[in-house]
């Protein structure tokens, strides 16, 4: 049915934030990955996304609440995929999440993050071929009218990234960071130096920042909409594009 498969490469979805600000929305009561978007589960509308890219393997990172239900959710439609599970004991930020993840990668393969609520109109991997990415990391981004809302990239003519800042004050560009990443192997010890954020999370744009710092993170212009489904709002907004 999929032509294309990515080789080598596991894919880590960041699933287990609760989404505080989805509960009570259509009478949710737990995760918001779990929430139905267009009568589908939304962990099951990524990994349906994510399938279609070409990924096959998969860890998705969970808080021991819902593990077991999220477990159900998806082996029950996706009987024909590795996926793993690995949990995130307590909410310490994108990068704690992406670490709960490293007793499953193996030491050739590349990573594929995910956040599980971030859904997207085109496949990222269109113009690029990933089979071809071995070193360093990549960063996703599209360009926003409101730049100072997220993490901002700044890159120079070849599309080497030489900054990322988190929600600016003075953007030094309008390229807003996604929610997708590729790493290499090394991105796990990387996380095991950084240090926690003054909200106390160990954050993705600091991890990104390791590998700017060594020259090798390079980014990649997404086309078509990205709709980052944290709110009510979003959630409608994507039953919308995808209708």
């Amino acid at each position: 049915m999929y032509s294309l498969v990515v080789e080598n490469i596991k894919c880590i979805i960041a699933a287990g934030g609760l989404g505080t600000r989805l509960q009570e929305f259509r009478g949710n009561k737990s995760t918001k990955i779990l929430l139905d978007v267009n009568g589908t589960a939304m962990i099951n509308r990524q990994i349906s996304q994510l399938v279609n890219w070409g990924m096959r393997k998969f860890v998705i990172i969970t808080n021991p609440e819902y593990l077991n239900m999220i477990r159900e959710v998806t082996l029950g439609k996706f009987q024909n995929l590795e996926i793993d599970f690995s949990i995130q004991e307590e909410p310490k930020g994108i990068s704690h999440a992406l670490y709960q993840a490293r007793d499953y990668v193996e030491e050739n393969e590349k990573i594929f993050f995910v956040l599980g609520d971030n859904f997207f109109e085109n496949n990222p991997f269109n113009n690029f071929d990933v089979n071809n990415f071995h070193e360093g990391a990549c960063i996703f981004t599209t360009e926003v009218k409101n730049p100072e809302e997220f993490g901002v990239a700044k890159m120079d003519i070849d599309g080497k990234v030489l900054s990322i800042e988190e929600k600016p004050t003075h953007p030094k560009s309008n390229h807003a960071v996604v929610g997708l990443y590729m790493f290499d192997n090394s991105v796990f010890n990387k996380i095991e130096t950084l240090e926690p954020s003054a909200r106390g999370e160990y954050e993705i744009t600091d991890l990104c920042n390791i590998f700017v710092s060594e020259n090798k993170c390079m980014n990649l212009n997404i086309n078509g909409w990205w709709i980052d489904a944290g709110t009510p709002e979003r959630i409608i907004e994507l039953e919308e594009k995808l209708s």
